[in-house]
């Protein structure tokens, strides 16, 4: 791996992994291709963050939306889906990588299901970082499941209104034992969240890359961590209020 590896090193990252197709089509290549580039870039910076000692890496695979995408598009992502879990599996366990997914995974194929929940199983006592794929994920919808859950709850009697707040509601998210982003990476210059971890990236810093996803490596997630090195997070606070604190340590 490269030197001048940063000082501080994020406890989370998230990133959405966009321009898989533009990149294919820059290229006069068929979209399926960006993809499995995109792939090879996961394989990558999985790598990178596992080396640099980042905890959790939360990347935006597959979200509710893209449902609507080509049957044909779909069907060839759900492919590529199992063959990445049959070669990397082996691979994740052996880096100490412990996989996980968020999202509504029972509207994934059932052999895409079965496959995914093996390779969970196979990592689940994986410790060195969390590889933390949303498929079948959106924002809202993640947030609506939550409120059914806790209506339930609400009606077994086993919560009250009284105890309901960010903490609470907090435990009827996907991963609720999993710290919110520090911050979160887009690739291709897009400037949108796209549905993603609404509730999660409240105070995530973001930091935009302008290259596409299959061109992504460690040099440029090194750069963005340096950006994410110079913000000041500030959680609602003032500037002075957060130097106090600091000189105070």
């Amino acid at each position: 791996m490269e030197s001048n590896i940063p000082n501080n090193i994020p406890q989370h990252v998230a990133i959405i992994m966009d321009g898989n197709g533009r990149w294919a089509r820059a290229r006069m290549m068929p979209r399926v291709e960006g993809h499995r580039q995109g792939a090879k870039a996961l394989k990558r910076i999985v790598k990178a963050s596992r080396e640099l000692g980042i905890r959790y890496l939360t990347v935006y695979a597959f979200s509710t939306e893209n449902w609507k995408r080509p049957e044909a598009e779909v069907s060839s992502l759900m492919k590529l889906f199992i063959s990445a879990l049959n070669d990397e599996t082996p691979e994740l366990k052996k880096n100490n990588v412990r996989l996980r997914a968020m999202g509504a995974l029972d509207m994934l194929p059932k052999d895409v299901q079965e496959k995914l929940y093996e390779a969970m199983d196979m990592t689940k006592d994986c410790d060195a970082l969390d590889l933390i794929i949303a498929v079948s994920y959106g924002g809202r919808y993640e947030i609506c499941d939550a409120c059914k859950k806790l209506l339930k709850d609400f009606e077994d009697k086993k919560i009250s209104i009284d105890e309901v707040n960010e903490n609470t509601f907090r435990n009827y998210l996907y991963l609720p034992d999993v710290p919110d982003p520090d911050f979160l990476i887009r690739t291709s210059k897009e400037l949108r969240v796209s549905n993603f971890l609404l509730w999660q990236i409240a105070y995530s810093e973001l930091v935009v890359s302008e290259k596409y996803w299959p061109e992504f490596d460690f040099s440029e997630l090194k750069r963005c961590i340096d950006e994410f090195n110079k913000r000041s997070r500030r959680f609602g606070k003032t500037g002075d209020q957060i130097k106090a604190e600091s000189e105070e340590k």
